[in-house]
C-alpha cells in the first residue's frame, strides 16, 4: 500500500482499515508464536501499513 492510496480515503475507511490491519497483525503474532510458517517480510509490511494509515488519520484529525 502507498500513501498516495490513502490520500483519497475519508476517516471513516480510514479507521475501519486500521482496525482490520491491525486485526491482521494480532493474527500474524499468534501463528508466529504457535510455531507455523510467517514470514517476517509480511508482519513488518503489516506494521508499516499500520503506521501509514494513523499518520494519514492524524493529518486527517489537524485539518
Amino acid at each position: 500500500m502507498k500513501f498516495s492510496e490513502l490520500l483519497q480515503k475519508d476517516a471513516g475507511e480510514l479507521k475501519k482499515m486500521c482496525i482490520d490491519l491491525r486485526r491482521e497483525h494480532f493474527n500474524l503474532r499468534i501463528l508466529m508464536k504457535t510455531n507455523q510458517d510467517v514470514k517476517t517480510a509480511v508482519i513488518r509490511s503489516c506494521k508499516k501499513n499500520i503506521a501509514r494509515v494513523k499518520t494519514r488519520l492524524s493529518q486527517l484529525e489537524k485539518n
